[in-house]
């Protein structure tokens, strides 16, 4: 597992694409927040995760878990999750926005406009 790439995967460069490519500006892994969000854009005070869906325990086909060494999975993939829960209630209680992208809606149509409307909802004034 040490040879997992946890930085600049395939879907966090094509939602960058995306993002840039219509305008947002942002920065990359915070280490200052919480989990180090995967994307931060400042300007809206909002943090993005990109979760790939058998890591981050996902309920789609890729979120799919293993049939040999369940309970070293299961437990590996549950201490995923309760760290992500953790990570996003302390960002929320910085007063940070977050939206989780998970690997499986990345080449969905939708997802820009899902991001826009996500943005869209801020409080006027906020940013």
């Amino acid at each position: 597992m040490s040879r997992v790439k946890v930085k600049n995967t395939a879907p966090e460069i094509k939602l960058r694409s995306i993002l840039h490519r219509h305008g947002f500006r942002f920065r990359l892994n915070r280490s200052d927040l919480p989990g180090k969000p995967d994307i931060v854009l400042p300007k809206y005070k909002t943090v993005i995760f990109v979760h790939g869906c058998f890591w981050h325990g996902h309920y789609c086909k890729r979120g799919k878990r293993p049939k040999t060494n369940e309970e070293f999975w299961n437990k590996k993939i549950d201490g995923n999750i309760k760290r992500d829960e953790l990570n996003i209630k302390r960002l929320e209680e910085l007063g940070w926005r977050v939206l989780v992208v998970w690997e499986c809606e990345i080449k969905d149509k939708d997802l820009l406009g899902r991001i826009e409307n996500f943005l869209s909802r801020m409080p006027a004034g906020s940013w």
